[in-house]
């Protein structure tokens, strides 16, 4: 195992600047996630760990060494790439031992880690099938289990979850959070799926553009987002934003659109709030409906979801869409007008301009 470090990572493609500057660093043994939309520079940055990508500038170390200019195969890392990359004509055995073969290791030797780590996996019965005999979880089992066998200082995967069905991304999530706590392997993780990002990683870094915009612990980075994007990004149905005026009203402050007024103590401020401001407010954190509309959100029901556990109740306030998630025994009528009201101790306050979490 090792630490990864980077430090002021830049990768351009002619003009483009994919990677802008990135520095972090990857404890040994932790499970870091790269997560962001498409096209935010996640995927270079993993290649350029892995070197199947040179690096513009900055510096790359797995554990004490710089490794810029050492091959990839030099580097002591094994990577799981989306579509698994399995060698049709070989059986699951073959596939799994290919990289051994390669490096010469002694026959016994390649044979205990392969059954081991079949054994890990849950894959021993299918070590003499064909990747086309074998399902999408277990072809994925295949990919991660020939990283295993080499045991190297870091795993890298990229996007390894996207081809697989709704239920089995889920159960694969759970195997692969297992994996990690029995082998203890530094870990880097590229996904866009934020539910991954949360449940999987030790540390999470949210991208966009090719920097990141908050490297932190997953609940850290839900609790206490560092800019609208991060707010915007990382939670499930997404925060709703609502831009407001700012007045100042003794020891509160309150937040006006057109049709809500909403009072925060101002003891939750760092510093003054400038005049205008964006309020952030995630869907679990609304409740109702109430009576009263004081210092409630004024909802304009569209369209609601009942899911069983939640209800997703979809509607407007000052013409902006927000979704709000209520207790599934609510009763709510599409096109009425319903009163929510927001936790203000979890209300999150972003600079108009900046974008910036203020509060």
């Amino acid at each position: 195992m090792a630490e990864v470090t980077l430090t002021n990572i830049t990768k351009r493609f002619g003009e483009f600047t994919a990677v802008d500057n990135v520095s972090m660093g990857i404890e040994d043994g932790k499970f870091t996630v790269l997560v962001g939309p498409s096209g935010c520079g996640k995927t270079t940055t993993l290649r350029m760990v892995a070197g199947l990508e040179e690096v513009t500038a900055g510096e790359i170390k797995i554990g004490e060494r710089v490794v810029n200019r050492v091959p990839p195969k030099d580097r002591d890392i094994a990577m799981v790439f989306q579509n698994y990359a399995l060698y049709p004509h070989m059986d699951v055995y073959n596939n799994m031992a290919f990289g051994l073969k390669l490096r010469k290791t002694p026959k016994a030797q390649i044979m205990e880690r392969v059954h081991e780590a079949a054994e890990l996996l849950g894959i021993e019965e299918k070590l003499k099938s064909k990747p086309r005999e074998l399902s999408g979880g277990q072809r994925q089992r295949v990919a991660v289990g020939r990283a295993i066998v080499r045991k190297p200082k870091v795993f890298l995967f990229d996007e390894p979850l996207s081809n697989l069905d709704a239920k089995l991304r889920v159960q694969m999530r759970t195997e692969l959070e297992e994996l990690h706590s029995k082998l203890q392997t530094t870990t880097i993780y590229v996904t866009h799926d934020q539910v991954e990002a949360m449940t999987l990683g030790d540390r999470i870094a949210v991208m966009k553009d090719g920097v990141i915009q908050q490297y932190d612990a997953p609940k850290e980075t839900y609790d206490h987002p560092k800019n609208q994007f991060v707010a915007g990004f990382i939670g499930s149905p997404a925060m709703n934003f609502l831009p407001a005026a700012v007045s100042r009203n003794g020891d509160r402050y309150i937040l006006s659109g057109r049709e809500f007024r909403i009072a925060v103590p101002a003891s939750r401020a760092v510093e003054a709030l400038p005049e205008k401001v964006v309020l952030g407010v995630r869907p679990e954190d609304l409740r109702g409906p109430v009576d009263s509309p004081e210092n409630a959100l004024p909802v304009t029901v569209s369209v609601k979801e009942q899911l069983g556990h939640t209800l997703l109740v979809y509607g407007y306030v000052d013409e902006v869409q927000v979704v709000a998630s209520l207790d599934p025994r609510q009763e709510v009528e599409a096109d009425s007008i319903i009163h929510l009201k927001p936790n203000i101790d979890t209300l999150h306050i972003f600079d108009e301009e900046s974008l910036d979490t203020l509060v």
